[in-house]
């Protein structure tokens, strides 16, 4: 696999536990950065994907009321709360 150079100014504290995590994995610095670069990237594609799930629903007027979430929210306290809103 072909691969590039990155260069990205970090705080002390962070290449800190960078290199004190890199130390206790037995794992090179570009190991760490990599693999928590690749979790981040997943993370925010996973955002994403449910972001526009989220959004073609609304398109669809799959949508609950502000004041049914608010009346099953409010019930939660009481001795009888109500269903969740669908």
């Amino acid at each position: 696999m072909k691969t590039k150079v990155l260069t990205a100014h970090v705080p002390l504290p962070l290449a800190q536990k960078v290199d004190q995590l890199a130390a206790r994995l037995e794992r090179s610095r570009g190991w760490i950065v990599k693999q928590a670069l690749t979790a981040w990237i997943d993370q925010e594609e996973e955002r994403r994907r449910l972001t526009l799930e989220a959004l073609a629903d609304v398109d669809k007027g799959n949508v609950v009321d502000h004041q049914s979430v608010q009346a099953w929210a409010d019930s939660l306290d009481s001795d009888a709360p109500v269903s969740l809103p669908r």
